[in-house]
């Protein structure tokens, strides 16, 4: 019950997070909504090791966080590059 719960909160967030994607108005908002839909994957997986009692979706949670995190960085310094060359 509690498993069904955390997913239907968590893919309401991720709705709400791809609205954000798709609207923007800024590269910003585009990033933390991309960092929101990571997050709720990772949620999503930790209910999945909890529903069934398998340790092998908390690894795949793991490798979301990973591949969220550097997807993250590297998206913000794209955004930030233009701000460093001009030394602004």
């Amino acid at each position: 019950m509690m498993a069904a719960i955390i997913v239907v909160a968590t893919l309401s967030a991720t709705a709400a997070a791809f609205v954000r994607l798709l609207r923007g108005p800024t590269q910003a908002d585009r990033v933390i909504a991309v960092e929101l839909m990571f997050s709720s994957a990772v949620m999503l997986a930790a209910a999945a090791a909890v529903q069934t009692g398998r340790a092998l979706f908390l690894d795949v949670g793991i490798g979301l966080a990973l591949v969220g995190f550097v997807g993250t960085v590297a998206w913000a310094r794209i955004i930030d590059a233009p701000h460093r060359r001009s030394g602004s």
